[in-house]
């Protein structure tokens, strides 16, 4: 452990931890590279008796895709193990905006998901067929202007952004799934996340989206609610100090920071709370976990 990067100097709080929500891009793997000592990782969880999900603010896939992909990579996985922001996304629109037409800037995956959980959604594709759309339904969200969904879209149009731009600047609700601005790749190449297509999409219209995942503390809260375990007995890993760690500090969560993803010491350096931990990487937190 980097003591001068980590709040708390000793193992107390990560001992006492009955559930970890793990972040995967950076922290276990990148692409398909995985980590030394990730798998061994997941299996020291389960042989502590620790409990574990895979906590994703990657909005581009769906939760099965998540179980298809960490099997395939040699992680243990079951549907329960996995939440994405997708699913936090889903549950907050419906929680609020059921009853409105929403425009969805995401991919075919993000869509479903979405939809799936009964919400009314469409695409610019959609909106520019005369067939599914009529002129009076279009005509009608000039008073009952469609709320607008980013998320991490790796299938992203101009039109997309067009469409989005029109109603934002009608006044449009503005709701993203995550605030990533790059998702890691292998070979320290980085792909343009939900973040940066809502800056965009700030900086063209003025409006400010309100994130639905990492760091809000929602996506905790949840998981709190569905398990039972509270706040304080769960433990975030990650490599991103401003999802991964920003939202054990929200939720009041044991947090872990590893160096095998975005983040660096410098980093680390210059937040206003270090991480409760910061570690090289999760085969150092195994290491950890099974010397008390």
């Amino acid at each position: 452990m980097n003591t001068e990067l980590s709040f708390e100097q000793n193992f107390e709080k990560l001992h006492n931890c009955e559930l970890f929500l793990l972040d995967m891009d950076g922290t276990l793997y990148l692409g398909d590279e995985v980590f030394d000592g990730a798998i061994d990782f997941i299996h020291t969880l389960k042989k502590t008796g620790k409990k574990y999900i895979y906590l994703t603010n990657n909005s581009s896939r769906a939760g099965t895709d998540y179980v298809d992909r960490l099997r395939r990579l040699g992680f243990p996985c079951e549907p329960e193990n996995v939440y994405t922001s997708g699913m936090a996304t889903a549950r907050y629109l419906k929680e609020k905006y059921s009853d409105r037409h929403i425009l969805v800037v995401g991919t075919k995956t993000f869509y479903n998901e979405l939809k799936s959980a009964g919400l009314n959604v469409f695409t610019s594709s959609m909106y520019d067929d005369e067939s599914l759309f009529s002129e009076d339904t279009k005509k009608s969200f000039d008073k009952d202007i469609p709320v607008v969904c980013v998320g991490f879209d790796t299938e992203l149009v101009y039109r997309d952004l067009d469409l989005a731009v029109h109603f934002l600047r009608k006044g449009s609700e503005f709701i993203a799934a995550n605030p990533d601005w790059v998702c890691p790749m292998p070979a320290g190449e980085v792909l343009p996340d939900c973040g940066s297509i809502c800056a965009l999409l700030t900086a063209s219209s003025g409006s400010e989206p309100t994130y639905i995942g990492k760091p809000n503390r929602n996506m905790v809260d949840i998981i709190s609610s569905m398990t039972g375990i509270p706040n304080d007995k769960i433990c975030c890993v990650g490599d991103r100090v401003y999802t991964d760690i920003a939202v054990a500090q929200n939720a009041g969560s044991v947090s872990v920071c590893v160096l095998s993803g975005e983040s660096d010491e410098k980093m680390i350096q210059e937040m206003e709370k270090l991480p409760d931990y910061t570690l090289e990487d999760v085969k150092e937190l195994a290491s950890i976990l099974i010397s008390k």
